[in-house]
């Protein structure tokens, strides 16, 4: 795997976290939005993250298993199967260990410092969450079809816009400054080429590790969806707008996927 191919991969995570910036924004002129559309944006990230997580992730990885096994499609089930609880498993360990809040903070009470410690819980939550996005978006670039990284970078990209405004408002609600909310914002995004780096650069030792890596970013953003994103969407009773935003993004993500891959 050329070197081309490895800095494609990383500047593609790099600009997919950075549409955290373009989320961010509207701090400068606004202080909060409805907890219906907070639900709502989130929900579409869900549906982006799951497309993603099948149409350009798994079943790439099944078919490179299959072409490296001699059309094995028992071994390669096995394979991609055994990556995505490799990847699942592993982002359950990096959030039992590391302390955070979920996506959609709850009502705070106590002392402000309680609070402003709650709001930083948030961010680490948020930067959690974008590890395994910027290894899908690099992994995706080492896919057999390349156009599938592209696709990725773009919906991963989407779905981070109403994340950035999310980090950003939660901190300015607080008492941050505008600056200061902002800045924070664009830094959640910096760990998504972190990631994208990782998971290009793995894949490029070894043909063989490219099914464990579809397979292990694929569980790594499944895991996110059901045990982050979709509980915190519903924790209002609004789980028809959340649930219907998560439709839409599934939707475009797999037109995106299908369109340019």
């Amino acid at each position: 795997m050329s070197l081309s191919l490895i800095a494609a991969g990383t500047l593609g995570s790099f600009l997919a976290g950075q549409a955290t910036t373009l989320g961010a924004l509207p701090v400068f002129f606004m202080r909060s939005i409805s907890k219906r559309t907070e639900n709502a944006f989130l929900g579409f990230a869900a549906g982006i993250m799951l497309a993603a997580s099948f149409f350009s992730l798994i079943i790439p990885g099944l078919h490179a298993a299959g072409d490296l096994h001699g059309g094995s499609k028992t071994i390669a089930a096995l394979i991609v199967g055994s990556a995505i609880l490799l990847g699942a498993g592993t982002l359950h360990f990096l959030n039992r260990i590391a302390p955070h809040e979920h996506f959609i903070s709850g009502p705070m009470s106590g002392a402000e410092k309680s609070k402003l410690a709650r709001i930083w819980l948030f961010v680490i939550a948020i930067s959690l969450h974008n590890f395994p996005e910027g290894l899908a978006v690099g992994v995706s670039f080492g896919s057999p079809d390349p156009a599938a990284g592209y696709a990725t970078a773009f919906g991963i990209g989407l779905q981070n816009v109403p994340e950035g405004l999310a980090v950003a408002l939660s901190l300015a609600a607080v008492g941050y400054g505008r600056l200061f909310s902002f800045v924070v914002a664009v830094l959640t995004g910096l760990i998504e080429p972190v990631g994208g780096f990782l998971g290009i650069s793995a894949i490029s030792l070894s043909s063989e590790l490219l099914p464990w890596g579809l397979g292990f970013a694929g569980g790594a953003m499944i895991w996110v969806v059901s045990s982050e994103i979709i509980p915190e969407t519903h924790r209002d009773h609004q789980e028809g707008t959340a649930t219907f935003a998560l439709m839409v993004g599934l939707a475009v993500m797999m037109s995106l996927d299908w369109i340019f891959g």
